[in-house]
């Protein structure tokens, strides 16, 4: 009797097994409609059987990460890893997780595996560069937002990047180059301006900032950063008129702008 139910239950796990194996792609559409609780779930009764299935740790990682449980989506990437040491999406997966959390170094140690297992990848590649910036190794991450650029060349972010890190570098010419490509690129061009006199800003070319800001102001007045942005340019030139604009931006809402009115105090 009692080994008629061993075999009863043996059979029963199989087919419990089997099932589960069938509804992968029921799980899979469960995360592409956003259910993710949902997905956890069944993923959680799926890898009861099959512990070893990257793939489906893989979409409970996701899941995980969607939902802001960060930690959970952590371990999960590390277990793929510790099953699989050449399974790129786990390197991304955490490197992008460490990135959002500033963790910069340890998010470029494990982009940089993941480049090694798919050198033609472009969302390993570009997100490396990114963090090359953080990390200030401008050269590489020029070199990997460049490759980037060549993996798919309508990308306009690719190219705000990659003349960032040619900013930092010092290279005047080369960063001005990559933001008007970035321009051309960026749909909306005002957004593209913007975020270029931004860039032109942080790397210290203010008066090509000022170009872009402006050219944002003429469409659209009320532009409150770039206000703000603007103001603060002038007054880092020495320009009275600044401080007028940062405090109209900072009166009219700007955040960042009351922020900068320590500038304007004396």
């Amino acid at each position: 009797m009692k080994r008629l139910l061993r075999i009863l239950t043996m059979l029963l796990l199989v087919y419990i097994s089997s099932s589960c194996s069938s509804s992968i792609q029921d799980i899979e559409q469960l995360f592409k409609n956003e259910k993710y609780e949902d997905a956890i779930s069944s993923l959680n009764q799926y890898l009861f059987f099959h512990v070893t299935d990257v793939k489906a740790l893989h979409i409970r990682a996701r899941c995980h990460e969607e939902l802001g449980e960060i930690e959970k989506s952590k371990a999960d990437y590390e277990r793929i890893i510790a099953i699989d040491s050449k399974y790129a999406q786990a390197y991304v997966g955490l490197g992008k997780l460490l990135f959002e959390q500033k963790d910069y170094k340890n998010a470029e140690l494990k982009l940089l595996r993941a480049a090694t297992l798919g050198a033609d990848d472009f969302d390993f590649i570009y997100l490396l560069g990114r963090t090359m910036i953080m990390t200030e190794n401008y050269s590489k991450a020029e070199e990997f937002l460049r490759k980037a650029s060549e993996l798919k060349p309508d990308y306009a972010k690719a190219y705000f990047y990659t003349g960032m890190a040619l900013a930092y570098q010092g290279d005047a010419l080369g960063c001005a180059a990559l933001f008007n490509i970035y321009v051309k690129h960026e749909p909306d061009n005002i957004i593209g301006r913007y975020n270029r006199g931004f860039a032109y800003m942080n790397a210290g070319y203010l008066e090509w900032a000022i170009e872009d800001f402006d050219e944002v102001l003429k469409h659209n007045p009320n532009h409150l950063e770039a206000m703000a942005h603007k103001g603060l340019c002038l007054t880092s030139m020495g320009d009275s008129e600044g401080c007028i604009l940062i405090q109209n931006a900072a009166k009219k809402g700007s955040n960042y702008a009351k922020s900068r009115l320590e500038f304007c105090a004396s």
